[in-house]
């Protein structure tokens, strides 16, 4: 099955104009046949990087095609970017969990086997659904029980996670507005701040000289999930910097995208999943 639905949440119930904003959700899912029986797939809502300006392509439906291809119901969100302000494209990304949760029968999910990937700001956006699922605010908006909002594992790649001494500072003004001196806010977006036992368990890869988004964001992430007991696994590559997809000339722009040092996360993620 192959479709993209538009996802118009009631932005005014979280504070934020409508204005400008507007998501899709590509549906990349298997198909059903009566030889294969019920499979009650997991599936997995991918949120490509791209500063909170813009949905890199590159970490997108190729990725859904490689993770669909491992058998699982695959969905790419294109969320509202640039200077949409907190926690617009987070209420999108609690629409595509409802929708997902709401379809399970039609796409033939285990509802209770969603999970979020996320790609350097997407992973910031997919680790704060992953954190904050429970939120009233998202359920109140969603008109619905925040239970039914769980996420029920992760996949961080090169996630931005922190607002701190080591953040993506782009992601975190495209957030909170440029000029705005809203340290409240920013505070509240360093998403190590936010784990508790509420939060699922964890899939991390980040590279060790990345110059875009510094590894300790992943490091302060892995941080709180051992403090806080919640199952995790982490692959610190050596080398490789940022932004590099699948890591092959499938989602190659440059000669940097290619490092087959890092290649093998996307086979570590799936028997991730398989295994949640």
């Amino acid at each position: 099955m192959y479709k993209t639905i538009d996802l118009t949440p009631d932005y005014a119930r979280v504070g934020v104009s409508p204005e400008g904003c507007g998501a899709t959700l590509q549906c990349i899912v298997p198909e059903k046949y009566v030889e294969l029986g019920e499979r009650k797939r997991k599936a997995v809502i991918i949120c490509p990087g791209g500063g909170y300006e813009y949905c890199s392509e590159r970490e997108a439906e190729p990725v859904a095609l490689r993770f669909a291809g491992a058998g699982f119901a695959c969905f790419v969100l294109r969320y509202s970017v640039y200077r949409k302000k907190f926690p617009t494209a987070l209420l999108e990304l609690a629409s595509a969990v409802k929708y997902v949760r709401d379809n399970s029968k039609e796409f033939d999910i285990d509802k209770d086997k969603i999970i979020v990937m996320g790609f350097s700001a997407g992973g910031h956006l997919a680790a704060s659904m992953a954190t904050m699922w429970n939120s009233t605010t998202l359920a109140n908006a969603l008109e619905c029980d925040p239970d039914y909002l769980r996420v029920n594992g992760s996949v961080l790649c090169y996630p931005v996670i922190t607002s701190g001494q080591f953040t993506h500072e782009g992601s975190i003004l495209n957030l909170i507005g440029e000029g705005d001196a809203n340290e409240e806010l920013r505070e509240f977006l360093s998403l190590e701040r936010h784990i508790d036992e509420n939060t699922p368990p964890t899939f991390l890869w980040h590279c060790a000289d990345d110059g875009c988004v510094p590894v300790e964001n992943s490091l302060l992430y892995m941080a709180e999930l051992s403090k806080n007991k919640i199952p995790f696994e982490a692959h610190i590559y050596p080398e490789g910097g940022h932004g590099l997809a699948l890591c092959n000339d499938v989602t190659a722009t440059w000669e940097g995208h290619f490092q087959s040092v890092c290649e093998g996360w996307a086979d570590l993620a799936i028997d991730f999943i398989r295994r949640l």
